[in-house]
């Protein structure tokens, strides 16, 4: 992976930003690059064109300074439009204060490549993360490898991260190399074309409804307050602008360690991000027989 970033600022070492006060910043520093991440962005993954733009204006209207995006969701080009429509000199909001990840699919990683898979009107990009057919979960096991050798020091591990898997072996590895972590899925994907009925709902598990309603807030919110606390990046996806609003209103409070650890203590090891073919009438996972399925390991 590679980070890119035109910005630069002073800011606390990455342990110092994992549990704050309440008023918690919107802000987590890479502790061997300098560059800030808002810990709250705004996933576009499954954002069809025609409502993506949309989204985008309503996050950056809403506070959101970090945007998630790639080539392969087939929106970028609209979130352009919702950047030139919002940035500029005179419109509040300069190009350089919002986050942009973006990703490489395998085949887009020669140098020469990179530049043409961003549409133009993206600007440039902060974060450029490799993806691969296991997703960016099989990156930790090259993380180590690649981090003694790689020119560009590893700087975000993207997984699937949430309640139900809380990744918290992942986590400790990150932190011990100063990687940031960002939770894709942050809140269950519960719009995939692939749910099942029988599967479980995260927004609907007794444990963090019970904190939604003690500090008032949503699912959703308790959810995402867990991660920030955590020291997770988190971009929940959404198209509708109540629930844009609502997930980055996480600020306001804090979630005592016990309540921390009742949310961590929901893990179940469920993914809802894993590619499936159908054998025999039943779905199981695509690649589970090749020799570097990453899923059979804890992390």
């Amino acid at each position: 992976k590679a980070a890119y970033s035109t910005r630069s600022a002073s800011c606390h070492s990455f342990s110092e930003v994992l549990l704050s006060n309440a008023m918690l910043s919107n802000c987590l520093c890479y502790s061997h690059t300098g560059r800030k991440m808002p810990l709250v962005g705004l996933g576009t993954w499954k954002s069809e064109p025609g409502q993506v733009k949309q989204a985008v204006i309503w996050a950056l209207q809403s506070g959101y300074r970090h945007i998630d995006c790639a080539p392969i969701y087939g929106n970028e080009p609209e979130i352009g439009e919702a950047f030139q429509e919002m940035m500029g000199p005179e419109k509040g909001i300069r190009r350089e204060d919002v986050f942009v990840t973006s990703k490489l699919w395998n085949t887009k990683h020669h140098p020469d490549d990179v530049e043409p898979c961003s549409p133009k009107n993206l600007s440039y990009i902060v974060v450029v993360l490799n993806l691969n057919e296991f997703n960016s979960a099989v990156e930790c096991k090259r993380e180590q490898r690649n981090s003694s050798v790689a020119s560009i020091k590893p700087t975000v591990l993207q997984v699937e991260s949430h309640p139900y898997l809380a990744q918290v072996e992942l986590l400790a590895h990150c932190r011990d190399r100063s990687l940031v972590m960002t939770a894709y899925s942050p809140l269950g994907s519960p719009d995939r074309a692939w749910k099942h009925p029988e599967e479980p709902v995260l927004l609907e598990e007794p444990a963090i409804a019970a904190l939604a309603k003690k500090y008032n807030k949503t699912p959703a919110q308790i959810i995402i307050r867990w991660q920030t606390q955590r020291g997770v990046v988190t971009i929940p996806k959404s198209i509708t602008e109540s629930r844009i609003k609502e997930n980055i209103q996480v600020f306001d409070f804090t979630l005592e360690p016990e309540e921390m650890n009742q949310v961590t203590a929901v893990h179940r090891g469920w993914r809802y991000i894993v590619p499936t073919i159908t054998v025999d009438g039943k779905s199981v996972p695509r690649d589970a027989a090749h020799p570097h399925y990453p899923f059979n390991d804890p992390y």
